[in-house]
């Protein structure tokens, strides 16, 4: 499944550093095949990861596609099962990789093929195409230049000693790795210091060692400002020696006369430069001392050309190293969102795993979207195919259908849940919700449209809510028990909720049976008291009267008061 995972990353070129979430179509059939499953079945993927780091992580559900075959299922829950509990947090202290090291020597590669020079720019190189031998003039004060595919004009390029000849593209201005690695520096140290993923841990072991070569600490140079502070100081020195001399004006002129200083202030001058703790050589022998401007350039000439000597030979050490780094980034790139995914789930597989059979079994089954969920029971089988739900207003029908859902999207995914469910396979979900406010003129219709379309068979599922709400109370009995009788006919489940039990209790479809979510009545704050659990075969009313009480208790109207009075004389 892992080798899965990262391939999808790989040929979607998901990033973790991606500011959006690429598109990725689903090429799978949906078993959701109404709008209002599929928006549980996107809300239950949200819940899920709702711990992701990455933007593009969510886009791993792509590799999870309805099934109906069980052995895919049950290798989903195998992967699931080999997840180790981990914390992704350090993922959000990740920052988007930027260059933050550049060679110090310049440098330019030559060449004079069309293609190879196009090669060079689509890597970012600094390439210089050669034409004409004033091409040549124009780069021949670079500290490095590198050629290739260049044999018209080699006798020109071997003539500066900074050429260097290479064999391919591939040995071309292999610095440019060193500079991806360095957008790389602050994450890799980061990744370095954290428990991760076995496979992050070994490509960080890899690439810390390569970011050493840029992490050098820069060794002391010969800066002309450093040398004039000394010269400074050392003048000083020489004039406060001198003055502590006694030497006569006869052996002075004596010594001058020939060219030569007295030996006295030659070592006054000696000891100066010395103390400078300065190359000797830079300095000259005079009153007052001078720097030689000449050998100060050789010196800081030779300082550069030893220092660029020095990296281009741990570049060439390393090259073969150093044109992975690309590969390594981007497999760690991948490992980042899969152990992002891994991570961000772990919570969330503490439980059991479904089983598969012909009935829909839920046993002591918590819903992920409420904090403090009542533990469910419930089922369906061949005896009992479809049922009839009843109960109050708040009491949790709604709820139940829509966790169904929340289970079947699990299942599908190889998830565990919370509780123990063995069900079907199911290959169609229809789910028709409530109607939110005033139904429209052709609600009706549309419904039966809608019903119409649907696809029926032994796994097929069928849960509809209060659809009596788009048609007259009188005949949506009649209407819902003749839908329920043709698509049990047809093999299919279905759970009907409905506030009108007792008009279909008159009559019921055979293989249903009603059941109930009772309301107890009122907690001390006018709250309705109801077991969410469904109490199977026992129908339950939708208690107005409670709804009465509560509004009489807690709004203490005249209207409410009379109306209470009313309903309970009753």
């Amino acid at each position: 499944m892992k080798k899965e995972l990262l391939k999808f990353i790989t040929e979607n070129n998901l990033s973790p550093f991606s500011k959006a979430k690429t598109l990725v179509k689903r090429k799978d059939e949906n078993i959701f095949k109404t709008k209002e499953a599929r928006q549980i079945f996107s809300k239950v993927l949200g819940r899920i990861s709702s711990d992701f780091c990455f933007r593009e992580t969510e886009n791993l559900w792509n590799c999870f596609p309805f099934t109906q075959k069980i052995e895919e299922i049950k290798a989903r829950q195998d992967y699931f099962k080999s997840i180790k509990p981990a914390s992704n947090s350090i993922l959000k202290q990740l920052s988007i990789p930027k260059i933050s090291w550049k060679p110090k020597y310049s440098i330019v590669v030559a060449t004079s093929d069309e293609k190879s020079f196009s090669q060079m720019k689509e890597l970012n190189c600094p390439v210089q195409f050669i034409i004409s031998e004033s091409d040549i003039q124009g780069i021949q004060n670079e500290d490095i230049i590198q050629a290739v595919d260049c044999d018209d004009f080699s006798s020109l390029l071997e003539q500066l000693p900074q050429t260097v000849f290479l064999d391919s593209v591939d040995e071309v201005y292999l610095e440019r790795f060193l500079e991806q690695l360095s957008g790389w520096r602050n994450n890799l140290q980061l990744l370095e210091k954290q428990e991760t993923s076995e496979e992050i841990r070994k490509l960080v072991s890899e690439l810390m060692p390569l970011l050493e070569m840029i992490n050098t600490k820069e060794k002391d140079k010969i800066k002309r400002e450093n040398c004039d502070l000394a010269l400074e100081k050392i003048n000083s020195e020489v004039e406060q020696e001198i003055s502590k001399l006694n030497i006569s004006g006869s052996v002075l002129m004596s010594m001058l006369s020939k060219g030569k200083m007295p030996l006295e202030i030659e070592n006054i001058i000696d000891r100066a430069v010395k103390n400078s703790n300065l190359p000797e050589n830079i300095f000259s022998r005079s009153v007052p001392v001078s720097i030689d401007d000449k050998e100060l350039d050789k010196i800081t000439r030779e300082q550069a050309a030893e220092e660029n000597t020095g990296m281009a030979e741990k570049i060439k050490k390393n090259s073969h190293e150093l044109r992975k780094i690309p590969g390594k980034l981007n497999e760690l790139e991948s490992l980042l969102i899969l152990f992002d995914f891994e991570s961000g789930i772990s919570r969330f597989l503490g439980g059991n795993y479904p089983e598969h059979n012909n009935e829909l079994i839920i046993g002591q089954a918590r819903n992920l979207f409420l904090e403090q969920a009542q533990e469910i029971s419930f089922n369906l089988s061949e005896q009992n195919k479809c049922s009839i739900l009843t109960g109050a207003n708040s009491g949790g029908k709604t709820t139940l259908l829509e966790h169904i859902i929340q289970i079947i999207t699990l299942f599908q995914l190889g998830m565990p849940v919370q509780g123990r469910i063995i069900m079907p396979m199911f290959s169609d979900v229809y789910y028709f919700a409530k109607t939110k406010g005033s139904a429209s003129k052709g609600a009706f219709e549309n419904l039966l449209i809608q019903m119409n379309q649907i696809n029926p068979g032994a796994k097929t599922l069928i849960l509809a809510d209060e659809i009596e709400s788009v048609t007259e109370p009188g005949v949506a009995g009649r209407i819902i028990t003749a839908t329920c009788e043709y698509f049990i006919s047809k093999n299919c489940f279905l759970i009907i909720a409905t506030h009108l039990g007792q008009e279909i209790q008159k009559n019921m479809p055979p293989s249903s049976r009603i059941d109930g979510i009772e309301a107890k009545g009122l907690d001390e704050y006018f709250e309705l008291i109801v077991d969410h659990n469904p109490v199977l075969g026992k129908l339950a009313s939708s208690t107005p009267e409670l709804i009465v009480e509560k509004m009489a208790s807690s709004e203490k109207t005249e209207y409410f008061q009379f109306l209470n009075q009313k309903i309970r004389q009753k």
